[in-house]
């Protein structure tokens, strides 16, 4: 079921919402196999706690090289759709070589060569979501990002709790197989998208350079990097953890679908929380979210404060998400958009969380469940970081 446009919007934005969301739909049902459960058929292919963290951190920070490339090619020409199918198609063949793949070296060379493809592809799917919103708004506002973000979400929970039914006493090699025809599903879809182009940039510098010469970006960038970085042995090991504490993949599924259901009802009200608080404030209060949901991950094994904790994903996630698409909108002009975002995915979620999931194998290796401690204090740290953005970004021009 396609879901629906707001009222309001003119026949084209409709159009390009209907597309972003089942783009969304499409990546999240990918990675809701492959977050929870990629680990697993690690494992089997004969891997260790540290080997995992190594292949997961690599994968991970190759973000740091590739993002901010592809995104300044994107922002040079003005385009998202082409380069993002050339993604797609050339991530599906790279990841098909996964089942031929034996060995701690192999794999990891493979999990590099499709990351360096994949990678770019959502932060050049998030400026094309926002660019064409503003392509399509009659007064120019902002576009309900939530709305149509939250369909992602709510396949990430179909997907989590699928494979988790999928996986019940059956071989992880599943999990292979069933990736891989998800990549033809995103294939097709990225063929859909509009066709929305941002102004060419002129600008002499490397895209990436010109957008940190805002200082306020880059108090952003850090903040924003600590508190998801703070999410990297739940990312890594969560699965892992919860087997080795007892617990099946059907409640495992149950578990992660649980915090991706809380956020998706914050992204519901995204826009109204972006208009009440700001972007800045919803950054501060997922750091905050942080150091609570981690500090006491580490040391619950009940199901029943598992759940209460789980819903700590709107705030730790959602918010801090929601809160930096909108900062990088209002902060950044169109012609930058792309290379901010990208930069946002490389030293976000490439950089910052691929040296915590580094840490996070030895972290997990020597102290289990103690590693989330750790993950606290970064939190806290991103909570503290975020004091000092600034209430109201404007969109200047980077200075």
């Amino acid at each position: 079921m396609s879901p629906p446009p707001p009222r309001s919007m003119p026949q084209n934005a409709k159009g390009s919402t209907i597309r972003m969301a089942f783009f969304y739909a499409a990546v999240f049902g990918l990675i809701g196999i492959h977050l929870p459960f990629w680990p697993v058929w690690l494992a089997a292919r004969g891997l260790g706690p540290t080997e995992i963290g190594v292949i997961m951190a690599a994968s991970v920070g190759i973000k740091v090289v590739f993002n901010p490339l592809i995104a300044h090619v994107a922002d040079r020409r003005g385009q998202r759709r082409p380069i993002m199918i050339m993604l797609a198609v050339g991530g599906f063949f790279v990841f098909a070589l996964f089942g031929v793949t034996t060995g701690f070296w192999s794999i990891l060379l493979v999990s590099v060569m499709f990351f360096a493809l994949w990678s770019p592809i959502m932060p050049l799917g998030e400026s094309l979501t926002m660019l064409s919103g503003r392509e399509g708004s009659e007064n120019g506002g902002e576009r309900d990002y939530g709305r149509i973000r939250l369909w992602g979400s709510l396949s990430f929970i179909a997907t989590a709790v699928g494979a988790g039914y999928l996986l019940a006493d059956r071989s992880p090699d599943i999990i292979f197989w069933v990736l891989l025809m998800s990549l033809v599903l995103i294939v097709s879809v990225t063929i859909a998208l509009p066709a929305t182009k941002a102004p060419a940039t002129t600008r002499a510098r490397f895209a990436s350079l010109e957008v940190l010469r805002d200082r306020q970006f880059v108090v952003f960038i850090a903040a924003c990097a600590l508190i998801q970085a703070s999410h990297s042995v739940y990312y890594v090991f969560g699965t892992l953890n919860w087997k080795a504490q007892g617990f099946s993949e059907i409640v495992i599924g149950w578990l992660w679908a649980e915090g991706v259901a809380a956020e998706i009802i914050l992204f519901a009200f995204g826009a109204r929380l972006v208009g009440r608080l700001g972007p800045a404030r919803l950054i501060f209060l997922g750091g905050l979210a942080g150091a609570l949901r981690w500090s006491l991950t580490g040391v619950s094994d009940t199901l029943e404060m598992l759940i209460a904790l789980q819903l700590l994903h709107a705030f730790t996630f959602g918010a801090t998400h929601l809160g930096a698409i909108y900062f990088i909108t209002r902060r950044v002009p169109p012609d930058l958009s792309a290379s901010a975002q990208g930069l946002y995915s490389a030293a976000v979620m490439g950089l910052a969380l691929g040296l915590s999931a580094l840490a996070a194998g030895k972290l997990f290796a020597l102290f289990g469940a103690g590693a989330y401690q750790p993950m606290a204090l970064l939190a806290a740290a991103g909570a503290g970081l975020a004091m000092f953005l600034k209430k109201e970004t404007g969109n200047p021009e980077p200075a």
